[in-house]
């Protein structure tokens, strides 16, 4: 108990000035124990291990995507985590937000993803929407960046209609959305890609709220 509790006071004493200023300070979005506050597949797909998020497999293939999201909706935020990633074959994951479920096919999500993998490191995708990414980083240097096999640190930053994704520190998005249909809430999910024997947890997840 008392180390739950240090954990969360470093978690709330980590927001930047300018977030605390503008939103309150870091909220934890898991507590390293349970589900509470998501759900998804979490009796085959996504379990807990040593107070990460973890989905998918090293040993079988992930048959499809599959997403862990939050039972509650977020619109201007910034959200912090970290994540760690590893497999072989398709070996791909993300980060959704300003999302919603699909329901054909329902394992699907659709809405913005801060995207984790070889040739996507750090790039705004627009999952099962346009399909595309809208707008991402050199490669070359993100593979410099990224800590293969290890904790890499993420920051998604949304105001208004206007993105941030920052990578290891270094910022790889700044993005500005143009059409004014696209939704500015939604649910914040994580996402392990299907069509490779393939692994990613999330730990550290925090949320600052922004008016």
């Amino acid at each position: 108990m008392l180390t739950a509790l240090i954990w969360c006071g470093a978690l709330l004493l980590a927001g930047s000035p300018v977030d605390i200023a503008q939103g309150g300070r870091p909220v934890p979005l898991f507590d390293g124990r349970t589900f509470s506050g998501w759900e998804g597949d979490t009796t085959r797909m996504w379990r807990i291990e040593d107070g990460a998020l973890v989905g998918g497999s090293l040993t079988e293939t992930v048959p499809k995507n599959d997403f862990l999201s939050t039972t509650k909706r977020y619109g201007n935020f910034v959200l912090r985590l970290q994540f760690k990633l590893a497999g072989t074959g398709t070996v791909n994951a993300g980060v959704q937000f300003r999302s919603e479920r699909t329901r054909e096919p329902a394992h699907e999500m659709t809405g913005y993803q801060a995207d984790i993998g070889e040739k996507y490191w750090g790039s705004l995708y627009d999952e099962s929407r346009r399909n595309r990414v809208l707008l991402g980083p050199d490669q070359a240097q993100m593979a410099a960046l990224v800590k293969a096999g290890d904790w890499n640190d993420y920051e998604i930053r949304a105001e208004g209609r206007r993105i941030r994704l920052t990578l290891n520190g270094r910022q790889t998005v700044d993005y500005t959305e143009e059409d004014t249909s696209i939704p500015m809430s939604g649910l914040i999910a994580l996402q392990i890609h299907g069509g490779g024997k393939a692994q990613v947890a999330y730990r550290n997840i925090t949320i600052v709220e922004l008016p």
